[in-house]
């Protein structure tokens, strides 16, 4: 009888074991489309055998656990590349649009109205004394001075823009920072039981990457599964079920960083010591987006401002030695400029030119109507090496700085393509290794069910035992 019994428990417990192998097959079914889901698989071990005299008799199987079916290394793989990815995101879409500002293949931009600027002078030059060829130099002045406003305009824009784009990514990672503290929390408790928190884990490792797609980290698992994130180098956003919150706020200028300009701050606990954190994200698209708005446009800016108060200088130093056609001279063409920064948004043409073009100084003696030499003089400009150590023109100083955003521009995009395509790859894998595949898993249902059948029919093998033995008693 004690052996009828031990049958019919091991019939049981096979049964019981494949009723855990199909709730996990139909779990990874259900997931199979899931984001970040790690396929799960029962292990199975043998049960310990029992001895009856010389005999070890075997007592069936056992679960012995539900596990992920993952590659920590390949994770860390897909992380890291992933990290790349976001930083070439994160500068694509402001790279595009800071080229937009310098596209003249549509419409007409800063190259063809310097181009305006320096021919109507040579036209006053052909024509000194007429009125028309005068209004024509204060008109393409005035448009030239509009046109480094609408630039110097534009890439404000942009900045402040990103502005936006890194609150809004500092708040989306405090949610995830946030969640992945809470996990911790619940992977400890379910783990200290013994049991496995494989959802809970597949939950936190894609808030992990996602994390590490936004910005810079650097991650460990700690006791009791816990694992600590720290931001840049020195921030620990989480610890365990502990977290604490990053905040945008705009700040003064400093160097590499213009006036009221986000910076990214770091506070630990409600009584910490606010730490800025700007410098120190490097990678994923906040590192990209600060980039762009740090050192590109700010790049952008500074050659804009040479240029323009370059132009301002040498225009008004041989403006300001000539006659206009009222005999007076000391006249600056443009309105002084004290610095070169920001010398793009300040320029302007002088309010006397503008109210009467005469005041333009065309003559290089007083009371000489057909001298030309400062009209010449000032056209000249356009050809002068004057930036770049006496090695560059306007147009070539233009062109080069234009050229070198483009090369940039299409140095990102085959990065991001390569990024797209290394990370695509790598997640290839992840699903070979960790992914759900549906023809497995219904073959695998179909090998536990027969499991299950055929453990059934053991039980019943058992109990049809039990009843003979019973017969026997009433014969």
């Amino acid at each position: 009888m004690a052996r009828i019994s031990s049958l019919m428990h091991l019939g049981q417990q096979s049964m019981a074991n494949s009723q855990t192998a199909l709730q996990t097959t139909s779990h990874n079914i259900a997931n199979a489309n899931t984001e970040g889901y790690t396929r799960q698989r029962v292990d199975m071990t043998t049960a310990e055998p029992v001895t009856l005299g010389n005999h070890r008799l075997g007592q069936g199987v056992k679960t012995a656990d539900v596990t992920r079916v993952t590659n920590s290394y390949l994770n860390k793989q897909i992380q890291e590349e992933t990290n790349k990815l976001g930083a070439a995101n994160g500068k694509q879409s402001s790279l595009m649009r800071v080229e937009q500002i310098f596209n003249e293949s549509i419409n007409k931009g800063l190259n063809h109205f310097m181009a305006n600027f320096f021919n109507s002078f040579q036209e006053m030059a052909n024509n000194p004394e007429s009125q028309a060829t005068r209004a024509l130099v204060k008109e393409n002045s005035k448009i030239l001075a509009d046109d480094f406003h609408r630039i110097k305009g534009q890439l404000n824009s942009i900045q402040k823009d990103i502005d936006v784009q890194l609150h809004a990514h500092v708040s989306e990672i405090n949610g995830m920072a946030s969640e992945i503290a809470s996990l911790n929390d619940k992977i400890h408790q379910v783990e200290v039981m013994g049991a496995k928190a494989n959802d809970e884990r597949d939950r936190r490792d894609l808030l992990v990457k996602k994390m590490g797609e936004l910005v810079n980290i650097r991650y460990t698992e700690g006791d009791g599964g816990k694992v600590i994130i720290t931001v840049g180098n020195t921030g620990v956003l989480v610890s365990g079920a502990d977290h604490s919150e990053l905040f945008t706020e705009g700040t003064p200028a400093r160097e590499g960083k213009r006036e009221g300009n986000f910076e990214i701050m770091y506070k630990h606990g409600d009584r910490g010591i606010v730490h800025q954190l700007t410098d120190e994200l490097k990678g994923g698209t906040i590192g990209g987006l600060l980039e762009v708005r740090d050192k590109t446009i700010n790049e952008l800016h500074g050659n804009m401002d040479h240029m323009a108060y370059t132009i301002h200088e040498a225009v008004n130093t041989i403006h300001e030695a000539g006659f206009d056609r009222y005999n007076q001279t000391g006249r600056s063409f443009f309105n002084p400029v004290e610095e070169e920064f920001d010398a793009a948004a300040n320029i302007q043409v002088n309010e006397e030119i503008l109210s009467d073009p005469g005041k333009i100084s065309g003559a290089l003696k007083a009371n000489s109507p057909g001298d030309n030499r400062v009209a010449n003089a000032i056209a000249g400009l356009q050809a002068r090496p004057l930036f770049k150590d006496g090695t560059a023109s306007v147009d070539d100083y233009f062109n080069g700085l234009v050229g070198e955003f483009a090369v940039l521009t299409s140095k990102n995009n085959m990065l991001q393509e390569h990024q797209k395509n290394i990370v695509s790859q790598l997640n290839a894998v992840r699903e070979s290794v960790s992914g759900v595949s549906l023809d497995e898993e219904v073959t695998d249902m179909v090998k536990f069910q027969k499991a299950f059948d055929a453990s059934a029919r053991l039980v019943k093998t058992a109990d049809e035992m039990f009843d003979t033995v019973l017969n026997l008693k009433r014969l």
